[in-house]
């Protein structure tokens, strides 16, 4: 996840993939009784940042269809990266702010926010469960087109004082690059990634980062057929704090927007790679959900995906269900996006 591709878009050059899912949310008997489902599900909220009428990155708070849509903000630079606070009072998202990514705090409906941290590239910002404290991960200063989690620790906030430390302060810990936190729901421990083997995986360690362990290993270290390195990021826990969602595949910055050398079916073959695959708590047990980018999981444990749609002219994004997959119509037709978050 180079640093550019967070700045212009989360999937706007993720996997292209035109796939439609069956809208499924109970069991098929008929297809009345799959109407009737599809009718009597109640439609859950979710706050999504996506581009507004002059193109800038905006969140909004909607239903699951897209309808019902308020607008929450009105940066002069793009907000993008929500997140709710488990008790859905509070919201806490990533700001372009004069030339920094900022994290601000803002009430559910958008007002009062205030700026938690403004210097530095601050990005996914994730709640601790007591509804207090929040961690995200802080970019180092490095170079241009750098991969972000290549120079990075993890940081923790009180949202009430405004203290904040690395979460991680063991020396043979931050010896490494350490990105992309997400706590559990009991919150005892953290799943994050780091290249402490070399390459970047996904693992998960006490909350303090202490016995820290490897979970989703694929079983090659190379694409075979790029012969580049398979990477993973953003995992994300599950509600019930079993399993960890999380993205893998060739990372962007062997593209030629960043190596500079023009190969446009080289790009579609990284583009290729890009997978959302679950793993167990434990690393016992591992599946692909699909192609795409940017997991999350709504609130009764199901993964979302999403990737760029030329259909659309933006990201269509899939829910897994019981018996099917189905669109979540939340980023309208040609508009970009920069992530969304659950209401619990």
């Amino acid at each position: 996840m180079a640093l550019l591709f967070l700045l212009i878009g989360e999937t706007s050059l993720r996997a292209q993939d035109n796939s439609s899912g069956a809208r499924f949310r109970g069991e098929p008997t008929s297809v009345e009784s799959t109407s009737a489902e599809l009718i009597s599900a109640p439609l859950r909220d979710v706050i999504v940042s996506h581009t507004d009428e002059n193109d800038i990155l905006q969140l909004y708070r909607m239903k699951e269809d897209g309808t019902g849509s308020v607008q929450l903000t009105h940066s002069e630079h793009g907000c993008r990266m929500p997140a709710v606070s488990p008790d859905g009072k509070k919201l806490v998202y990533a700001e372009i702010v004069n030339h920094s990514l900022s994290l601000q705090l803002s009430d559910i409906d958008g007002k009062n926010p205030r700026t938690l941290i403004s210097k530095g590239m601050n990005l996914l910002p994730s709640w601790i469960p007591e509804t207090r404290h929040v961690v995200w991960m802080k970019v180092q200063p490095g170079q241009k087109k750098q991969d972000p989690a290549s120079n990075s620790q993890i940081y923790l906030m009180n949202t009430e004082t405004g203290e904040s430390r690395r979460l991680f302060i063991d020396p043979e810990q931050i010896k490494f690059s350490n990105a992309m936190p997400s706590v559990s729901s009991d919150g005892n421990k953290v799943a994050f990634v780091s290249n402490r083997s070399g390459t970047f995986r996904v693992w998960v360690s006490n909350f303090d980062g202490s016995d820290a362990k490897l979970i989703s290993a694929p079983p090659t270290e190379q694409d075979e057929n790029l012969k580049l390195p398979i990477e993973q990021k953003v995992p994300i826990w599950s509600p019930d704090g079993k399993w960890i969602a999380h993205w893998e595949g060739v990372e962007m910055i062997h593209m030629s927007q960043f190596t500079g050398i023009k190969n446009p079916k080289r790009d579609q073959q990284i583009s290729a790679t890009f997978n959302v695959w679950v793993v167990s708590s434990d690393g016992k047990q591992r599946r692909k959900v699909g192609r795409g980018d940017d997991p999350t999981w709504s609130p009764d444990g199901f993964v979302t995906r999403a990737f760029p749609d030329r259909e659309r002219g933006g990201p269509k994004v899939m829910i897994e269900t019981r018996f099917g997959e189905e669109e979540l119509e939340v980023v309208p037709r040609n508009k970009d996006w920069g992530r969304l978050t659950w209401l619990p």
